[in-house]
């Protein structure tokens, strides 16, 4: 089918140009078929903008204020160093997107770290719109009608992703912990050294992976590496959960060295917290999602004899 072909040719990374409409293809959101497609997505960007004109005005009622007094205090700190995520336009979209997400999924509603989550669509989105200096960009230059398509497909697209890994954020996490436990079973496995080195000076996994999990890496990543890394996500069957666990403990292996030759808890605990990947690109990417897909094969879709 045409989304298998798209996901193959997905896995390795999509080129800029074609990103925007991959994206829309591979979370589901825009059809195969091209004769329907124009029709789906001005139906989906007209349901969305519904929403917004029956709910959004609830945002002040006492039953809902809670939600959106935190939605608006953690909208400033996403990607705070990045301007184009500090205009007010850009905020209140980003609000517009979550507290509608909120209160149409009441079994976990907002929890600190969807807020991360609408930021590659955005940008991506906002790609097909924008070639140069993206970050700097004034978002409110755009016409209205561009602005509101861009808001109304991040906010599907965000919402599929999230239908994958619902239970990350319902009460108490479950899905997190759980991760965070197989994250650590998997590096004992994989590791013993770092398994070892954490149990000897005391460092608990949930201690820097709650965060891997809860925002995807992208606390730890460039945002240009997270687009890369969802290009593969998207691409990959149950990218965002079960291929993320790999990528997770792909990524902790990569800093073997520097985690092995710190001998305290706060030091190897800054470490993991501010790991250095800031100059990262796809190259690096491309080499830990590599590993990741290594690691997979051999400790989960493996014949038995790797499993020990």
């Amino acid at each position: 089918t045409t989304r298998n072909i798209v996901r193959l040719h997905s896995w390795s990374g999509i080129p800029r140009e074609v990103r925007p409409i991959t994206w829309r293809l591979l979370s589901g959101y825009l059809p195969a078929n091209k004769e329907r497609r124009e029709l789906v997505l001005k139906r989906k960007r007209e349901e969305y903008f519904r929403f917004i004109e029956q709910y959004y005005h609830s945002r002040t009622d006492e039953h809902y204020k809670d939600t959106y007094r935190q939605i608006h205090i953690d909208i400033p700190r996403t990607n705070p160093l990045i301007p184009l995520f500090q205009q007010p336009a850009v905020q209140e979209i980003f609000e517009r997107i979550l507290f509608i997400w909120a209160i149409r999924h009441p079994a976990s509603g907002y929890v600190q770290g969807i807020n991360d989550l609408v930021t590659p669509f955005f940008v991506v989105f906002l790609s097909e719109f924008v070639t140069e200096d993206m970050e700097n960009f004034d978002v409110a230059a755009l016409p209205l009608e561009t602005q509101r398509n861009i808001e109304a497909d991040s906010f599907w697209c965000m919402s599929k992703l999230l239908d994958g890994i619902q239970d990350n954020y319902t009460f108490a996490q479950p899905g997190i912990q759980n991760k965070v436990k197989a994250l650590e079973e998997l590096v004992s496995r994989i590791d013993e050294d770092i398994h070892n080195h954490f149990k000897r000076y005391e460092v608990e996994y949930l201690q820097f992976a709650f965060r891997w999990m809860n925002n995807l890496l992208m606390r730890e990543l460039p945002l240009r590496c997270t687009i890369r890394l969802w290009d593969t996500y998207q691409a990959e069957a149950e990218g965002f959960s079960r291929f993320h666990l790999y990528v997770c403990a792909a990524f902790l292996i990569k800093w073997r060295k520097e985690i092995l030759s710190m001998v305290d808890f706060q030091g190897l605990l800054m470490l993991l917290q501010n790991l250095p990947t800031i100059h990262w690109g796809n190259e690096e990417v491309g080499l830990l999602l590599a590993e990741a897909y290594r690691l997979k094969y051999m400790f989960a879709d493996a014949p038995s004899h790797y499993k020990r």
